[in-house]
Parts: C-alpha cells; structure tokens; sequence
C-alpha cells in the first residue's frame, strides 16, 4: 500500500507541473495557485455519496486565482500509486486553467460541462 505524500512533497508535485505550463497561461491569474491543506466538500454533496471539490477556479473583483485541495486529493486518492496522483493532479491543475483560460476568451464550455455533471450528480 502506498502512502501518501506529505503537504510539502505534494507541494512539490504541483510545483513541477506548474514549470510545465506556458507562462502565457498565467496571464490575469493575479492569485496564483494556491495550495489548501483542507478537505473541500461541493454544497450540494449527499452525506452517502459526498463531492470532494479537488480544485477550484475562483474570479474576483480583486483577480483570479486557483485552488488546489490537498486534503481532497488525499481523501479520494489516499491508496493512488504515485505516477498515477501525478496524472491525477496534472488533470485538475489543467481542468481549473481551462476555466481560466475560456473565462479570459469570453467562453463557457467547461462551465455547461461540469453543470451538467453536477446534475447528473443529482438526479442519481
């Protein structure tokens, strides 16, 4: 069984697929990425069946900044072998960019997409 990364070394994982990213990307994300410690629960999470918010894209008048759930990520992925939290991870940071990115170029697709499975979420 594999451990989990401590804060620090998941930090560093973030931080190598950061330096992977195109520094154009960054532009008008004034808040950086910002790592949490804590678990994040969606609003609407069922007690039997709960949604770990693993990353998180947030707007402001003050700018833009995303969030990454350490404590999300070691809830739902606790027993994940390490290469595969790499993907895991990588997945989330581009997912939260993409919203970045569509919200800078006026676009909504991704935003549908996850209404979408949030209703899906619903309805089961």
């Amino acid at each position: 069984m594999n451990e989990f990364p401590s804060l620090t070394k998941f930090q560093e994982l973030l931080e190598e697929i950061i330096d992977e990213i195109p520094s154009e990307f960054f532009n008008d994300l004034s808040g950086g990425i910002v790592l949490q410690d804590q678990i994040k629960f969606h609003a609407e999470s069922k007690p039997n069946q709960p949604i770990c918010i693993m990353g998180e894209y947030h707007r402001t008048v003050l700018g833009s900044q995303i969030k990454i759930y350490y404590g999300s990520f070691k809830r739902v992925h606790k027993n994940i072998e390490p290469q595969d939290l790499y993907e895991k991870l990588r997945t989330t940071v581009i997912h939260e960019f993409t919203h970045h990115l569509e919200h800078r170029a006026g676009l909504k697709d991704l935003e549908i997409k996850d209404k979408k499975r949030l209703e899906s979420y619903r309805t089961k």
